[in-house]
């Protein structure tokens, strides 16, 4: 290496030009004589060090090794996902479908796609997705305006395509938002506490796709993406204040709505709210009939449960159990005790996420990590919360053991990115 202030005898003999003298050959020292310094500046030349070339990482990680519990903890829960909704699943896949299996066989095939999805971008340096925020926003806006273009189906319109291949919009538009909000934190972090960099971004960017999801119409979406960007903020440093005029902007917003008579399906939705166990009307009764047979099968299942595959009410009393209201059979076959401990994972799994994160080398990795980690731990308290109607049903999945194919490839390509956070921390360390 050379010294930085030391040019070696090696280098004395070049040539010099200044821009007012001819070209003239420095002197030779003595071998014995004292290292001659910079002669750049002796002979009046401007002197500039070298720039330095700002290099794209690479794509494949250096490997120092995954975080084994993370992945130990997926992987169980995607498990017993899989045994629960397939015990919660084959009454009414045998009535609709013919086949017991067929919810099944086609959620292990998701399972596997999801696998070698989270598995390649495990080995994926996960600063890539700085340069891949741009397209995977504007695949989700194209996505979210494309689900409007597709047949209805009970008045709503959440997938693109049809028959055994479909495609959840929402879903897309989660990792677009948490994926742009990382990307803008770390890149603008120190000033993330001013309006014009923390606040109209996430506005813009919560507004735009509110509407689209409005239109489908798809509020639990809104819901989840609304309290993602807050987080996201949070943890970019944005100053509280702000969200309070955040917060008085969107009830405008939605009392503006309201007033217009623009969510007619969310005021259906919130009609039987609360009122599940309550007969008031045959309207009411039959409008809260999925709500009130989830409470009859947690109130079944008791401390310990009916045992594994033991539920009554799977069989066709709640309306596609296999969906939002898993967890109702979950709580039914294996009681209080059984619901604990899966919770208690999924709270670990998020709790292991955010270590990941807070580990991380960078602000991108870390803002990133935790949004991913976060939404499942969102997503699942509102689940619980659907289902024991403490929020109206409005349609919000369970990570991992609800069926869906989208939600699910989806869900395991963002562990994957967090397993490479882990990596990439763990070489950080050693």
């Amino acid at each position: 290496m050379w010294d930085d202030n030391i040019i070696p005898y090696e280098r004395m003999c070049h040539t010099v030009r200044n821009d007012s003298s001819p070209a003239r050959k420095l002197p030779m020292p003595s071998p014995d004589m004292e290292p001659y310094r910079r002669p750049e500046r002796r002979m009046g030349v401007k002197f500039s060090p070298p720039r330095q070339i700002k290099k794209r990482p690479k794509f494949f990680s250096r490997r120092r090794g995954m975080d084994m519990t993370f992945l130990f903890l997926v992987l169980l829960l995607l498990v017993m996902g899989l045994i629960m909704m397939f015990s919660a699943s084959y009454p009414s896949a045998l009535q609709y479908t013919g086949n017991s299996y067929n919810y099944l066989i086609r959620q292990g095939i998701f399972a596997a796609i999801g696998l070698a999805a989270m598995f390649f971008l495990s080995y994926v340096n996960y600063h890539w997705f700085h340069y891949f925020t741009v397209p995977i926003i504007v695949i989700a806006y194209i996505s979210l305006f494309a689900v409007l273009a597709m047949p209805s189906s009970t008045g709503v319109r959440r997938w693109i395509g049809a028959g055994p291949v479909s495609i959840q919009a929402s879903e897309i538009a989660k990792f677009a938002v948490i994926l742009f909000m990382a990307h803008w934190g770390s890149k603008y972090f120190k000033k993330m506490d001013t309006f014009k960099y923390g606040v109209l971004p996430a506005l813009i960017l919560l507004g735009s796709i509110s509407v689209l999801l409005i239109l489908e119409p798809h509020y639990s979406g809104i819901v989840i993406i609304a309290m993602l960007i807050a987080l996201m903020m949070f943890i970019s440093g944005v100053k509280l204040r702000y969200f309070v005029i955040a917060g008085i902007i969107i009830a405008l917003v939605v009392l503006g709505l309201l007033v217009t008579g623009k969510l007619g399906y969310a005021m259906t939705r919130l009609a039987g709210w609360g009122q599940a166990l309550e007969y008031t009307d045959d309207q009411m009764w039959q409008d809260t009939y999925q709500t009130r047979n989830s409470l009859y099968a947690i109130g079944s299942g008791g401390f310990w449960g009916l045992g594994l595959g033991q539920s009554r009410q799977k069989y066709l009393y709640i309306p596609e159990v296999q969906n939002d209201f898993v967890f109702a059979v979950v709580c039914e076959e294996l009681g209080f005790i059984g619901a604990m401990i899966i919770l208690c994972i999924f709270a670990l799994l998020v709790w292991r996420g955010i270590t990941i994160s807070m580990r991380a080398k960078d602000k991108f990795g870390a803002l990133l990590g935790i949004g991913l980690s976060a939404q499942i731990g969102i997503q699942v308290i509102l689940n619980i919360m659907v289902i024991t109607d403490w929020l109206p049903n409005t349609g919000i999945s369970l990570p991992f053991f609800s069926y869906g194919g989208s939600s699910l490839i989806m869900l395991l390509a963002q562990m994957g990115i967090i397993l490479s956070v882990s990596s990439e921390a763990n070489l950080e360390r050693s």
